[in-house]
């Protein structure tokens, strides 16, 4: 098992291990190109490869990326927390690297993987594609948007610096418009167009996703970064039957529960998971979390 290095924009990297299946050759090829703060890389390979992103990994380098992995030939398997994903040719395959996961490359019959990768920052993705596609979401990747898309990428890889930087960047963020719009019109048909107020309050909620492991997130800092007013922001709260501060302390909590039960003492402490949310005392987290919960966070652990 060696290091490796999933590369995305201006930040990177997605720190993790990678193998090769015992008594095979190392035969790949990745071609990659930076647009911005996306990354666009083909990987083809005639090995069975493995990577591996777990706890270790995750306090290391916290950079929170998205990944969309769209297989051309062969296969790809996902494990984490969830069973098992495979990833036929002709499908997309959505992944985070904030949650632990291990990802393999099977060859197909003629010996050969190939995969058209697209990462960026989580918090750009949160506003292109659903919240609901996670790690694991997985589609056929059919319709014209995919196929538009897939070509501006394909396109973009294979360019040798005609186009301008500013110009590959709209491109870019056009081919990720384009399958935040499939996903959403071929796989999550969802309710008639949301109010303007609909709007505001999912603006208000994604910057609470955004900036949940931030201490000093408060309501006067949520209402700069969404354009509204103090009262504004409260208001839409409000109309919901909760408040601002209820919903961060609730994701929090929510977000270290999964945290725990995902880990084990070796691979982040308590302490550290009470940080890495949001929480300025380990010792308050544990009282807010025994208080929703009815249970410690280490015995919640200890649980399961």
């Amino acid at each position: 098992m060696a290091e490796a290095l999933i590369e995305f924009g201006e930040r990177g990297y997605s720190l993790g291990d990678y193998a090769v299946e015992a008594g095979s050759l190392f035969d790949a090829r990745a071609q990659r190109k930076l647009v911005g703060p996306f990354a666009i890389t083909r990987f083809t390979s005639r090995s069975r490869l493995a990577f591996r992103r777990g706890w270790p990994h995750i306090r290391a380098d916290a950079a929170d990326a998205t990944m969309l992995w769209l297989v051309k030939r062969g296969r790809l398997r996902l494990s984490g927390k969830e069973a098992p994903v495979v990833v036929e040719p002709g499908r997309l395959l959505v992944t985070r690297s904030m949650e632990p996961f291990r990802i393999e490359c099977l060859t197909d019959e003629g010996g050969l993987h190939d995969v058209l990768n697209l990462a960026l920052p989580t918090h750009v993705a949160r506003g292109l594609i659903p919240d609901s596609a996670a790690t694991g979401f997985c589609i056929p990747a059919e319709g014209a948007g995919f196929a538009v898309a897939e070509d501006i990428l394909t396109n973009l890889l294979a360019d040798d610096d005609e186009i301008a930087p500013d110009t590959a960047e709209i491109l870019t963020s056009g081919a990720l418009t384009a399958i935040g719009h499939a996903i959403r019109d071929r796989y999550l048909r969802g309710p008639a167009r949301p109010s303007v107020s609909d709007r505001r309050l999912e603006d208000v909620l994604r910057f609470i996703e955004v900036h949940l492991t931030d201490p000093n997130l408060s309501v006067a800092m949520a209402a700069t970064g969404c354009g509204i007013s103090p009262r504004r922001l409260s208001h839409l709260f409000k109309q919901q039957d909760t408040s601002f501060s209820k919903i961060v302390w609730e994701r929090r909590l929510a977000k270290a529960k999964d945290w725990l039960a995902s880990s084990g003492p070796g691979d982040i402490s308590v302490a550290e998971v009470a940080y890495q949310v949001g929480f300025k005392s380990p010792a308050h987290f544990s009282r807010m979390f025994k208080r929703a919960f009815r249970v410690s966070p280490s015995n919640h652990r200890a649980k399961g």
